[in-house]
């Protein structure tokens, strides 16, 4: 297993293969950088302010808010932004709530 905080960037065919599984991305940037620059395809936009909240929420609130199933602590999960410091700091935050 990838441990991302071990291996904090990952290339653009280590993403692709890693989605073609059962991965959950979420992607921290501010929805209206999405609105700016596009969506990720296949990434649910959990903005780095609200990540803490969603990773805490019951799992049918999250389903509604996210359309997205709540990651298990031990699911598989990436997280990006822009340039890296935010998905940084989501990993110290997941981590920071058990998920590893």
């Amino acid at each position: 297993s990838l441990c991302a905080g071990a291996a904090p960037s990952l290339s653009y065919r280590e993403l692709k293969d890693l989605k073609e599984r059962d991965v959950l991305h979420i992607d921290v940037r501010e929805r209206w950088e999405i609105d700016r620059d596009g969506k990720i395809p296949a990434s649910v936009n959990i903005p780095l302010g609200e990540l803490v909240e969603a990773l805490q929420m019951d799992p049918a609130e999250f389903k509604e808010q996210y359309n997205q199933k709540m990651p298990s602590k031990s699911d598989p999960v990436i997280f990006s932004c822009l340039a890296g410091t935010r998905s940084k700091q989501a990993i110290a935050f997941a981590m920071s709530l058990g998920f590893n």
